[in-house]
């Protein structure tokens, strides 16, 4: 199915999110920080990121708004999966380029299907784009 980057400080969220993706048929890969995301997108393109506001080394925000900015990255669906509930987090975070904005605690279930609604549109507009 699709190539998903996880990226969380918190291994049980780690692995939950992975497990139900897998069971989906997706292939994940994590990484438990900003710095870890930033040095995997060098070398590996996925289709979409599941990603952390609050991590160390480099924050979920900061990533998000450099993925935006690299022309190779740019157009990879960014979910934010955050405990960040305010208002300003999450219009923030839409406005750097987030596709979707989920807070914790979350429902599984929940996750996928937004998961495969942005694969879907990236599909659709790739599609379209030919």
């Amino acid at each position: 199915m699709a190539e998903i980057l996880i990226a969380d400080d918190d291994e049980i969220i780690i692995d939950l999110i992975k497990f139900r993706l897998e069971s989906e048929g997706h292939n994940v890969v994590a990484a438990a920080d900003g710095e870890a995301v930033l040095a995997l997108l060098q070398n590996y393109r996925p289709d979409l990121i599941v990603l952390d506001s609050m991590m160390p080394m480099i924050s979920g925000m900061e990533v998000l708004t450099m993925i935006k900015r690299a022309p190779a990255d740019k157009n990879i669906p960014v979910i934010m999966l955050t405990a960040r509930k305010g208002e300003a987090d999450i219009v923030a975070a839409l406005e750097a380029g987030a596709s979707d904005y989920l807070t914790k605690p979350f429902m599984p279930q929940e996750l996928i299907t937004r998961v495969n609604l942005q694969l879907q549109q990236k599909a659709n507009n790739a599609a379209s784009a030919h």
